[in-house]
Formats: structure tokens, C-alpha cells, sequence
């Protein structure tokens, strides 16, 4: 009798119950994902930003390292990290390199163990708040990268 009774149509068990549980589980779910997939985007920009530093570093510091008398060129350095870091979101309408959101200098120092001259360039940047995530990226980052190059003679 109770096999007849949950043959029947009347009869609705513990599959028709569960019914709606996928579409509570994707609402409860796809707010992380969203948030996840911000939190990766807004890193790949920080990597972007953090490479093209060290690119504009390197690029800069290769320039001062051409003779003696660019080793100190920091004005030099700054037109050649601004070319580089021109793909950036906040650089456009930057066009010197003693401020906010970019800061270039290029010294001439001592070579290692008295071998003639180097140059020491140092390009700090300030990146833009993209999406803020409390508690995990507060938006804006600082980058920092220091070359140092012989001069060649």
C-alpha cells in the first residue's frame, strides 16, 4: 500500500521540496564571486602599474648611464620614465616629475670599490584608487624602484 501511495501523483517527496535550492545557493554564492573577480582585476592593475615602474626606472637609468655628463640628468630621466609610463590611467596631463602622482631623480655616485662613476635613478609613483576593498586593498599604492647603472666613459 505505501509503494502504491507514493506512486501516485498526489504524492510530493523530497525532490519537489528541494526544487528552488540551486537558485538560493547561486544568490548566496555569486555576490563572492563578483567581489573575487573585482579584487583579481583591481591586482592586475596594481602588477601593470608596479611593471611599467620598473620599466620607467630602467629605461631612465639606462639614458644617465650614456656619459658623465647625464648621470645626474634628472630631467633627462623624468622625459624618458614619462614616455614610458604614459600608458597609465592617472598620467595624462603630467609633465614633470617632481610631484604627485610621479617623482624622478637621477644622482651620479661613486662606482663599487673606487671603479669610476655610477648613476642612481629613483622613480617613486603614486597609483589611482581603483575600487577600494576594505580590509584587503585600500586603493592607492605607492611603487618605488631605485636602478643603479656604471656610467659608461
Amino acid at each position: 500500500m505505501l509503494t502504491a501511495f507514493r506512486r501516485s501523483s498526489r504524492y510530493r517527496g523530497p525532490a519537489n521540496r528541494t526544487r528552488g535550492s540551486a537558485v538560493v545557493e547561486i544568490s548566496l554564492i555569486a555576490p563572492w564571486f563578483l567581489f573575487l573577480f573585482i579584487g583579481v582585476v583591481d591586482m592586475g592593475f596594481y602588477c601593470y602599474d608596479l611593471i611599467a615602474v620598473e620599466n620607467a626606472a630602467r629605461v631612465a637609468a639606462e639614458y644617465t648611464s650614456t656619459g658623465t655628463d647625464k648621470a645626474a640628468d634628472s630631467t633627462g630621466a623624468c622625459t624618458r620614465a614619462l614616455a614610458e609610463l604614459a600608458s597609465l590611467s592617472n598620467m595624462s596631463g603630467v609633465s614633470s616629475c617632481n610631484g604627485s602622482p610621479l617623482t624622478v631623480t637621477a644622482t651620479s655616485v661613486s662606482g663599487l670599490a673606487g671603479s669610476g662613476t655610477d648613476t642612481k635613478v629613483n622613480v617613486t609613483y603614486q597609483t589611482q584608487q581603483l575600487i577600494p576593498i576594505p580590509g584587503l586593498l585600500q586603493g592607492q599604492f605607492t611603487f618605488s624602484r631605485t636602478v643603479r647603472a656604471r656610467v659608461k666613459t
